[in-house]
């Protein structure tokens, strides 16, 4: 090595101690949370994986506890594991860390309108905007339930044309959950190969691949957050909320049923004795079904269609287990680490429905699958939703069962984090009439 060469490494040598030490100094100041010493620039983008994200982020948990410090490039943020800690900060602390953190992909377009991405005033007003005008559409209320009976029996006769033949299920599911939320957000259904309906699909899984990579308007209000624009974002919101979160559940449902045909066969016996095959599953029937309530709930928990959670933020400097978490600083309470929480699920990467059974067969709640996440940003949607999951799973099994020409195994049933979402893998079955 010449005298140049050495002078440039020595030079890159004294450059990277100096960051290093300057680094190490500021972060002792500041008492954020221990987490790996990042590099110039890129941070600590070296320890997350391409495509593995959420593995990348658990194995940290596992080296640094439930509260680390994390570089995105030049940006810290903070990520919070486990049940415990995630509780305690969503719930427990839930005005602090009710602040919804940068999304960017997402950000360039709501620009801090609607509800699910805003803060402050708007995100108060909106959220209660929102609901008002959903429960006045019927949600809630015994309509809520008709309009998804209605949707289920069309789900039926759209089976029964393919009955027998190996399909992607896919798109069928896709439909009818969606056309439940048109119902609501629009005030009527949409036949599925309407060109409006074709469209808002389109939209809603081209904002999820992108976030991968005016009624009651008081004009004369200059602080009133009722604009076009922020109607347009919270009907977007919902959209998005709900045209593929459900869908990719139940997708996830069908698959780990083809694949664990007893507990398909348990579900459907369940489904004989309580409802029968005469008559439409009802809301009410959920009370007598212990197994197939706890099915439907370790679906949620093992499918864990959102991994990464929103990002969140806090209102102000706040102090958390015994670190300083600046106000404005990204916050990341994962919900892949409460869902595989071994403290909490006796069988965390296995799809066990006992998880959510007592000794004598009861249905047993879990404040632990937070599939909706928790605290001030829940999602309102969580009911519309968990009324979908039973009546269209229910009717499903009622009249079909499930079988398929390929064999899966509980590496193919594992969530694939597909951009913003766990999704299952591609698969074919057939729907065999009962």
């Amino acid at each position: 090595m010449d005298i140049t060469g050495f002078g440039t490494l020595l030079l890159l040598l004294i450059t990277s101690i100096f960051i290093y030490m300057t680094w190490n100094k500021m972060y002792k100041k500041r008492n954020l949370p221990p987490g790996p010493t990042p590099l110039p620039l890129i941070g600590n983008l070296l320890q997350l994986k391409l495509g593995e994200m959420a593995g990348s982020l658990m194995k940290l948990w596992d080296q640094y506890g439930p509260v680390y410090t994390l570089y995105f490039g030049s940006r810290p943020v903070v990520c919070i594991c486990g049940y415990q800690a995630v509780k305690e900060a969503l719930v427990d602390h839930a005005e602090e860390f009710g602040i919804r953190g940068r999304v960017p992909t997402i950000d360039k377009f709501t620009q801090g309108y609607g509800f699910a991405f805003a803060n402050g005033e708007c995100w108060k007003e909106m959220r209660s905007f929102s609901l008002k005008t959903l429960r006045d559409f019927g949600l809630g209320k015994k309509s809520t339930e008709v309009k998804i009976q209605e949707e289920a029996q069309n789900l039926v006769m759209e089976i029964k044309k393919i009955s027998g033949l190996q399909v992607d299920p896919s798109k069928i599911i896709l439909e009818a959950v969606s056309n439940v939320v048109c119902s609501f957000i629009f005030g009527n259904s949409l036949d599925y190969k309407d060109e409006r309906f074709l469209k808002l699909r389109t939209f809603s899984e081209e904002t999820f691949y992108l976030m991968t990579s005016t009624w009651g308007q008081e004009k004369q209000n200059p602080k009133s957050q009722f604009t076009i624009r922020n109607l347009l974002i919270t009907v977007h919101n919902l959209l998005l909320g709900g045209m593929d979160t459900v869908p990719t559940t139940l997708k996830h449902a069908l698959l780990i049923l083809v694949t664990y045909p007893e507990i398909q066969a348990k579900l459907q016996t369940e489904i004989d004795k309580v409802i029968g095959r005469d008559r439409l599953p009802l809301l009410s029937d959920r009370s007598k079904m212990p197994y197939t309530e706890a099915v439907i709930n370790e679906v949620q928990r093992f499918a864990d269609i959102g991994p990464l959670n929103i990002t969140h933020s806090v209102s102000k400097d706040t102090q958390f287990r015994g670190y300083t978490i600046p106000k404005g600083i990204d916050v990341y309470p994962l919900l892949c680490t409460v869902h595989r929480d071994p403290s909490q699920f006796s069988t965390p990467y296995k799809f066990n429905p006992n998880h959510f059974l007592d000794e004598n067969g009861g249905f047993k709640k879990n404040d632990a699958m937070m599939a909706f996440s928790a605290g001030k940003r829940k999602c309102p949607g969580e009911g519309l939703a968990l009324i979908q999951l039973f009546v269209f799973l229910t009717t499903i099994l009622q009249n079909f069962t499930l079988t398929s020409e390929t064999k899966f195994t509980d590496d193919d049933i594992a969530p694939k984090l597909t951009g913003f979402l766990n999704h299952p893998i591609s698969f074919q079955l057939s729907f065999i009439a009962r």
